[in-house]
């Protein structure tokens, strides 16, 4: 395999691991500092140029694109997506993570467990948002902040509000989200390399610090994750279209909490702690994606008239709730059940005797018309009805 890892830092730890685990499984690998690349667009097919030169051919990439240069690495990501190059993580799965806002509209979507979260602009607002994720304390976070910069606790409301006001003055757009008081000052890094996690370590902040950023003086040790922190972490990696991804998790009363997606983590701090090849675990998915490459199978079933792909939830007033999927009666409707996703439970190719229950998610192969007949009619959103005042007010 030919592979180059996108960085422009190629003494750093991370790259440098990336590059002899590579050249230590066989593997031809260069780094490629993300800058010099022109995105070439004159020609009939995409192609990409390297310090003025026509590039050559790359099976893979590892993209490590820093926050700074988002926009023009991710043109670059995508370039190589064009020319079928292969790549964990896409431009737009990078994209997202980048985006605190966009990243938590995604993850919300799709069910995935976090603390309570409000964006506003208006200073009417600010009140009443931090009131709906549950009153102060709460945690400030600055859209784009990396490694803990950006990220306030207010302990007041009064001090959220401020604080709030102040930044929105410079132009700074803010999350404002529950703080989980039981897990101050610690957190959950799982590693997610494709559908598993390949390491984990919790990171404790220092002192009176609620930071657990290891830039921030935290320690780090190894942790074993129980199936639903594993379970979560790789849905929420997926979802994002990540394949290798950092997930940050907050160990909640109520079980795990996504804090934050990272599309390029650091790996000294979870090798150190854990002990573990991780950066070989990447390499390796990386070559079997090379050699035995996904497909998009939305695209090459759309070929066949009529029948699709489709992501449909079960209902709790549905006639399969309680059925097996042999007596649900989809099999004779022409619909395969390819994966079912149950909560933070991810069941591939789930077997007959599977008993559906509410709000199960099934994507499934067949019939489109069938399928869409499955589909309830979309419910129209209820209008708040607004408290009336204890004692009526009277006009004079």
């Amino acid at each position: 395999m030919k592979l180059a890892i996108l960085s422009r830092a190629p003494r750093c730890y991370s790259t440098q691991r990336l590059r002899t685990a590579a050249q230590d499984r066989g593997h031809a690998v260069k780094v490629l500092n993300t800058l010099r690349f022109a995105i070439d667009l004159s020609g009939d097919e995409p192609d990409l140029q390297f310090r003025g030169r026509r590039l050559s051919d790359y099976d893979a990439i590892i993209p490590r694109i820093g926050a700074s240069i988002t926009y023009f690495g991710t043109a670059v990501v995508r370039q190589f997506e064009q020319m079928d190059v292969y790549t964990p993580n896409s431009a737009a799965g990078i994209v997202n993570s980048r985006d605190k806002l966009r990243a938590t509209q995604i993850l919300s979507r799709h069910g995935i467990p976090m603390p309570p979260t409000t964006f506003v602009r208006d200073r009417a607002d600010v009140i009443p948002a931090i009131e709906r994720v549950g009153g102060a304390p709460v945690v400030i976070k600055l859209l784009e902040g990396t490694q803990g910069i950006g990220v306030i606790l207010a302990p007041e409301l009064k001090v959220a509000e401020a604080i709030i006001e102040t930044l929105h003055s410079t132009r700074q757009n803010v999350l404002i989200q529950r703080f989980v008081a039981e897990s101050k000052g610690r957190d959950i890094r799982a590693l997610v390399v494709g559908d598993r996690v390949v390491a984990a370590m919790r990171r404790v902040a220092s002192g009176d610090e609620f930071r657990s950023n290891v830039h921030r003086g935290g320690s780090v040790e190894a942790v074993q994750l129980d199936e639903e922190f594993q379970d979560v972490a790789v849905r929420t990696a997926q979802i994002m279209g990540l394949r290798v991804a950092g997930v940050d998790m907050l160990e909640s009363n109520d079980g795990p909490l996504v804090m934050e997606v990272n599309s390029s983590p650091g790996l000294e701090g979870i090798e150190t702690a854990t002990k573990l090849d991780v950066a070989g675990a990447i390499i390796d998915y990386i070559a079997n994606q090379v050699a035995f490459p996904q497909i998009d199978v939305h695209q090459r079933l759309s070929v066949s008239t009529g029948y699709g792909v489709a992501d449909l939830v079960v209902h709790g007033d549905a006639d399969i709730v309680g059925k097996t999927l042999e007596t649900s009666g989809l099999r004779e409707r022409d619909i395969t059940v390819l994966t079912l996703n149950r909560g933070a439970r991810v069941i591939p190719n789930p077997g007959l005797k599977t008993v559906l229950e509410p709000d199960d998610r099934l994507l499934c192969f067949g019939k489109l018309e069938e399928m869409r007949s499955m589909i309830p009619a979309r419910k129209k959103r209820r209008p708040r009805v607004k408290k009336l005042p204890k004692h009526p007010i009277h006009e004079e």
